[in-house]
């Protein structure tokens, strides 16, 4: 009877931990899918995962919004979707420019992902 409940536990345990590392696994490619994007539409540019470049960094923005994230995602997804003039690290100011995605799902899903870096 002890074996059968060791199986079971160590069963469950396996179960678990695969669940776990493909959602991390999925939560990657998401990352890179979204990285991606970022590239094509010369985000990196101004912009970087981890450093201040002429703008915020992305974890930069994520913690200025932590806690704050619909604020952050309506600013964001305003910023580029709009384009409109945004103030530089340097202090000077240009207009941000306009992401080239339609579909307001993929915008705010890649808004979500900035966030939460």
């Amino acid at each position: 009877m002890r074996n059968i409940k060791v199986m079971w536990i160590l069963l469950l345990c396996g179960t678990l931990g695969a669940a776990f590392s493909m959602t991390a696994g999925a939560a990657d490619d998401e990352g890179a899918e979204f990285k991606k994007i970022l590239k094509q539409n010369d985000c990196f540019k101004c912009h970087a995962i981890d450093k201040t470049k002429k703008g915020p960094s992305y974890k930069k923005i994520a913690a200025k919004y932590k806690g704050k994230e619909a604020e952050g995602e309506e600013k964001m997804l305003k910023n580029i979707t709009t384009g409109p003039k945004v103030k530089l690290e340097d202090g000077t100011e240009e207009e941000h420019k306009i992401i080239d995605i339609t579909d307001q799902e993929e915008l705010k899903k890649l808004v979500r992902w900035i966030l939460s870096l």
